[in-house]
This record gives structure tokens, C-alpha cells and sequence, in this order.
């Protein structure tokens, strides 16, 4: 991981905002700057440009694509014109939803339009206030956790004679997701994706999902072997092709060719072979979202490079917590259920359920990074700069895994 300086004034994170077919579309950076001056978040154009470049990309099937950030600017950064121009194509300019309305700024936006920026507004409440504003907005976001559906609709007729899209936001159920595309939504925000989708009927751990988490415990055994992980690999010809494709790729950069698995375990190693098992397992639910996947793997490697920096043992089982966080999302089953079915140590088990223990803690540091709980940072004794680090590193490798992961790339 890239050393990140000690004095880094700026945290920053992402959250995906999704279309009706649960792709991303788009990121909201979320950001933090220790002086509280909102504007040196985008000093520098080329500095602003290759950030978002950082922070907006992602790979589905092989192919890196780059989608736009919304970011919320101050009334003073929009009258003072802070967005570079450059960076048009690639930020929607957020407005909070109390900010002043008055000739000023809606020159502004009006500016920002003609620039050829798209424009938000945040936690959007109706006043005939807004009137003006409404014919320069694009999008208009509708927190749905503070207001009932009568509440939601009211908004919805309010805002039908404009021209703007609707994203709902905070949504951490899917059956609300469900409720605000019936309502006419087209986009949204929220951590619906680490919830289960309730299905009727008891649900087991797949075959394919147990052999594969038999590896990763197989690999925590001390005594194991070449020989013996071999023997339970052997058995899933998907978990087979994959290994024997990343040991091929270009990432290992190989003289020749390895065709037998024994020695793509042995030239991996246990640790790797835990990780690309446990990888494996958690992109096979072809049903589930990508962006679930990509957030796990960011988490997970958040987590294991978090540890190194608190000089912890065993690194790779932090991997593990992070990459299994929201194993019940994936399997569509409540955690409890799916932690019985799978061979894991108790300690693991707790971390990855309860977030107890050490492991737990850095998970739960982890999660408040990345959903912006900043003010929760300081219970976890890591400093700003590691999480900054960990967390851009994070981004920049689990895109290489989803592209190495790919089907494409077979």
C-alpha cells in the first residue's frame, strides 16, 4: 500500500447511487476535511481530475468504466465559482436542500448548467420556494427514511410538473426499493444491498458454497498441505478453472504456463489460495448486484490493511471477516443461519456476526469509513491517514480483482 501522508487534511468515501436494474450509475463522495473548509476539497484541477477519476471508476465484465460523483458544494464554492470547468462531464453539483434561494444563486447554477454540469438538489422537502430552482435542477433527492409513503407521494405530485429525476435515498430494505420504483423513483441510494432478501422457506448453504468454504477453513489449518487442499479443490470445477486462470494472468507474470492445480497452490501459497476460495465463493450468486461484490472486496482488503497497520497477527483472517460481512446478503439468509452452516472457528464467527473481538473492531472501523461515520473514526485509535490509504488502495484492488474475476478475461 501507498504510504499516505500524515498531515492529509481530506477522508473520503463513496456510496454507489443505482438505476432500476441495480446498476451504478453514479458515486456520492462523501468527504471530510479536518479545517472544515469545504472548498479545499476541490483546489487544483488537475488534483480534483485524477481524485474523481480514483474514486468514480469501476469494472463490471472485464471493462473499466468511469460514471459520474455527485458532490455537494457550499453556497460559497457555487458563487464563487469553485468547480472547475474540466471536471463537467464527470460531477453532478450537489445543492443541500436548505440552501439560501435568492438571484445570486440561482445565477450560479444557471452557470453551472451552461458549463454543462448537471445539477442535484439534497433532502428535498417542497416549498413553492424552490419554483425557480426546480426549472435549473436535474435531479431531485427525496430522503425516504423521514417520511412515510402519503408523506413521499405528496412530494412526487408536487414535483410532477418539473423536469427532474427522482433518486430515492437512505433505502435499507429492499422491499422499500421495491415500494419507490412502484412510486415512479428512478434512482437510488442506501444500504439495501447488505440486507437479505426475505424468502419463505428455510434455505441452505449451496454445495458448491460449503465446498469452497471448506478450503478457506482447510487453508487455517497450520498442518495443511498441497496435497490436502488439492483434494477438496479438485472437487469444484468452477473454484479449479478460476484458480488456474489467476495463476496464468498477468498479475503473476509467469515465464510458463502452470496447468496442474498442485502447483498453482504451491505457487500462490495458503494465504493467496484462501483469498481467491473465499473471492470465488462470494462472486457465485450470479442473482446479486455487482456493486455488493465490489463493496465486499473493498471492505475485506480495507480490513486486512488496517490490521497491518496495528501490527496484528494473522492478517489474512481479517481479510476473511471483511470479504464474509455480509454473507447473509449474498445467501439471502438471516447471518445466524448461515454462520451455523459454514466451517469457521467461534472467533471468527463472532467478528464476522456480532463484530466482537479484534477483528470485529477493525470491521466496524471499516463499515465507518466507508458509509462516512466520521465522527466514529476516533473510537478505533487509527489514524486519518491509514484509513485514507487503506481505503484508496482498497478501491484501486478490488477493481483489478474484478477484472481478473471477470468471465470476460477467461
Amino acid at each position: 500500500m501507498d504510504q499516505t501522508s500524515s498531515n492529509s487534511q481530506t477522508l473520503m468515501a463513496r456510496q454507489p447511487i443505482f438505476d432500476r436494474q441495480l446498476k451504478v450509475i453514479a458515486y456520492e463522495l462523501l468527504y471530510r476535511s479536518d479545517n472544515d473548509s469545504d472548498g479545499d476539497f476541490l483546489e487544483g484541477d488537475q488534483a480534483s481530475s485524477q481524485m474523481l477519476l480514483n474514486f468514480t471508476s469501476i469494472s463490471d465484465e472485464g471493462a473499466t468504466k468511469r460514471v459520474p460523483a455527485f458532490i455537494k458544494l457550499t453556497r460559497e464554492m457555487l458563487l464563487n465559482q469553485t468547480l472547475p470547468t474540466l471536471l463537467c462531464k464527470q460531477v453532478v453539483a450537489e445543492l443541500p436542500g436548505d440552501i439560501e434561494i435568492d438571484k445570486p444563486l440561482l445565477l450560479a447554477v444557471q452557470k453551472l448548467r451552461k458549463d454543462g454540469f448537471k445539477v442535484s438538489i439534497d433532502d428535498f422537502i417542497f416549498d413553492p420556494k424552490y419554483a425557480l430552482l426546480l426549472k435549473l435542477v436535474n435531479i431531485v433527492k427525496i430522503d425516504v427514511s423521514q417520511l412515510d409513503e402519503d408523506e413521499v407521494k405528496q412530494q412526487l405530485e408536487a414535483l410532477e410538473p418539473y423536469k427532474v429525476t427522482l433518486l430515492a435515498k437512505r433505502i435499507d430494505k429492499l422491499d422499500h426499493l421495491y415500494e419507490c420504483v412502484d412510486m415512479g423513483f428512478k434512482l437510488f441510494q442506501g444500504h439495501f444491498l447488505s440486507k437479505p432478501q426475505v424468502v419463505k422457506g428455510k434455505k441452505s448453504v449451496t454445495a458448491n458454497s460449503l465446498a469452497l468454504m471448506q478450503v478457506v477453513q482447510e487453508v487455517q489449518n497450520p498442518n495443511t498441505t498441497a496435497d490436502k487442499l488439492e483434494h477438496l479443490i479438485i472437487k469444484d470445477s468452477v473454484l479449479t478453472f478460476k484458480l488456474l486462470r489467476i495463476v496464468n494472468s498477468a498479475a503473476y507474470a509467469l515465464t510458463r504456463k502452470i496447468d496442474s492445480l498442485n502447483q498453482a497452490i504451491v505457487m500462490l501459497g495458503l494465504d493467496q489460495v484462501k483469498k481467491w476460495a473465499t473471492l470465488i465463493a462470494m462472486s457465485s450468486n450470479k442473482d446479486k448486484p455487482t456493486e455488493l461484490s465490489r463493496g465486499l472486496l473493498v471492505r475485506a482488503r480495507m480490513c486486512e490493511l488496517l490490521a497491518e497497520s496495528k501490527g496484528y497477527p494473522d492478517t489474512s483472517n481479517f481479510f476473511l471477516v471483511g470479504i464474509m460481512s455480509e454473507i447473509d446478503a449474498l445467501m439471502d439468509m438471516r447471518m445466524d443461519e448461515v454462520l451455523k452452516q459454514i466451517p469457521l472457528n467461534e472467533e471468527l464467527k463472532a467478528a464476522i456476526g456480532k463484530r466482537k473481538g479484534t477483528q470485529g473492531e477493525v470491521l466496524k472501523a471499516a463499515f465507518a469509513y466507508e458509509r462516512g461515520e466520521w465522527d466514529r473514526l476516533s473510537d478505533f485509535d487509527i489514524n486519518d491517514a491509514v484509513y485514507e490509504g487503506a481505503y484508496r488502495h482498497s478501491l484501486s484492488w478490488a477493481q483489478e480483482v474484478m477484472q481478473s474475476m471477470s468471465e470476460d478475461n477467461a
